[in-house]
């Protein structure tokens, strides 16, 4: 995403390779206040040139001792410019000023209770004992000159430090994370208090913006949008639309890796809210086939990706004078994917599954914001409920739902027991209260009894799940009554099942999808 430099005060956000450095970003816009993930290493001249409000050194899995250990120049700590240092930031901080930062003798992971030494100012107006969340093995066991100790735990005596005449500070815990509960009013006092932001970023001005940019990048060519009915290409096919108008043309691809019902759904609920033309194109054979003896998901994600892009472009021909793809990538889909600093969780179909031979020029809009902000962008936009709150579904749909290879008869098994789930969950208003319910088919086989006689079929595995922003993720705990009556459901109305199982596993460790 080309970023407005100069239109609005911001943030730099200088990334270490931690898992939680999008969240940083999340926490930052929340406050109104731009902001960028740059590079560790970004020159200082290219950094001044952004003329930052404040910077922010993340987390991440380093130590500052070790040989090859990410560092950032030490006259960023000169530049005038407020810093505030998060976990390994703060450690590094230490450690380039003169502090002293060593293995700590009992590593902290978790909740931790935090005693507050000095409240000026990132914890004013809060009590002197608050819980926060630790994740660190080093900890800085004396300050560098210059700086006083704000806070302190049991095991780490500087938990948080601050220069309070040159603005720099650092916090070992994570105010980014849900489980700090006072971290989004600690981030608040630096944003303003430290570095004088008045918070002019909101989604009107993204929306503004992002359609200046579209229509500066197509000018007077046409444009081919991805859409598959859920919020985020529907939000870019709006903000499209608003900057083009005729000159966009929505495509849907019914890959024969829906849920039930969903392509007519998504069809009807398209023509009914978007004045764009829709071409509907009917691939299940095609995929189906690419898909034939494919069973890592890795291999499942690119074939997706490419056959994506082969129906894409062959009606982009057909169109003519057609040379970008809109779509609806978004921040979640890049990090997951792999960055220079953070590791491959799964390649996504819309990111490092595209083939290198493709031809079209990308259009995405969305591509560093989280749901939960492009759900705030379609509503700005004026888009209905129904699309506003969809529950989210991967591209790749049911084929990273069904493990191993994907046949016609798994995926009709996933898709008749994810249809009983999620009418259960509807009926009982459960379907509102979680981030995404579905239905999982495993790669194996179990021994079971059906009408007094041996069975030897399926299970099936049922996922439901609270989030924010799908990059952390807990299970729902469902009702006890709704569970058993989903999986007798499912046992009796679903062939070739005979087991039906709950995963309560968080992400992390776990991820949301299975594949």
């Amino acid at each position: 995403m080309e970023t407005p430099i100069g239109a609005h005060e911001q943030v730099a956000i200088l990334d270490f390779g931690g898992q939680y450095t999008q969240l940083i970003a999340r926490r930052v816009r929340e406050c109104n206040v731009f902001c960028e993930i740059l590079p560790y290493d970004t020159p200082l001249p290219d950094l001044r040139a952004r003329r930052p409000k404040g910077i922010i050194l993340s987390g991440g899995p380093a130590s500052v001792y070790e040989p090859n250990a990410p560092r950032v120049d030490p006259e960023l700590f000169m530049l005038g410019i407020p810093v505030l240092g998060i976990c390994y930031g703060h450690q590094l901080m230490a450690h380039l000023l003169g502090g002293t930062v060593q293995p700590a003798a009992q590593r902290e992971y978790g909740r931790t209770l935090l005693t507050v030494v000095h409240a000026e100012p990132l914890f004013e107006q809060l009590d002197f004992h608050l819980t926060c969340w630790m994740s660190h093995g080093d900890m800085v066991q004396t300050p560098p000159p210059g700086f006083i100790v704000l806070a302190e735990t049991e095991n780490t005596p500087v938990a948080a430090m601050g220069d309070l005449q040159r603005h720099l500070y650092g916090v070992q815990f994570h105010p980014e994370v849900a489980h700090t509960p006072f971290g989004m009013h600690l981030l608040r006092q630096f944003l303003y208090a430290v570095c004088g932001c008045k918070g002019d970023w909101t989604m009107r001005n993204f929306i503004e913006e992002s359609v200046a940019r579209i229509r500066a990048q197509v000018g007077s060519e046409r444009v081919l949008c991805a859409v598959s009915g859920g919020v985020d290409s529907c939000t870019v096919a709006a903000l499209v639309q608003r900057a083009i108008g005729e000159q966009l043309t929505c495509i849907f691809v019914d890959h024969g890796l829906m849920r039930a019902g969903e392509a007519e759904q998504v069809r009807t609920l398209f023509t009914q809210h978007f004045p764009s033309r829709l071409i509907f194109v009917d691939a299940r054979e095609r995929f189906l086939q690419r898909l034939q003896g494919v069973v890592d998901p890795e291999q499942k994600r690119k074939v997706i990706g490419e056959e994506f892009v082969r129906v894409f472009e062959e009606h982009a021909d057909a169109i003519g004078q057609c040379r970008y793809l809109a779509q609806g990538t978004l921040y979640p889909d890049v990090i997951e994917s792999g960055t220079r600093l953070a590791a491959k969780i799964k390649t996504h179909h819309n990111v490092g599954g595209l083939p290198d031979w493709m031809r079209m020029e990308l259009i995405e809009p969305l591509r560093y914001l989280f749901k939960d902000e492009v759900r705030r962008v379609a509503q700005e936009l004026g888009l209905p409920p129904e699309i506003v709150w969809r529950q989210p579904f991967p591209g790749p749909g049911l084929a990273v739902r069904v493990l191993g290879e994907v046949t016609a008869e798994k995926l009709a098994i996933v898709r008749a027991a994810d249809a009983i789930l999620n009418e259960e969950l509807t009926r009982t208003g459960w379907a509102q209260r979680v981030w995404q319910a579905f239905a999982v088919l495993p790669d194996v086989r179990s021994v079971g009894v059906m009408g007094d006689q041996r069975t030897y079929q399926y299970p099936i595995v049922l996922r439901v799940v609270h989030s924010e922003d799908a990059m952390t993720a807990e299970p729902a705990e469902l009702p006890w009554d709704l569970l058993l009556r989903v999986a007798n459901r499912i046992s009796n109305e679903v062939p070739g099942v005979n087991r039906v199982l709950y995963d309560l596993s968080s992400k992390p460790p776990a991820t949301i999808e299975w594949e």
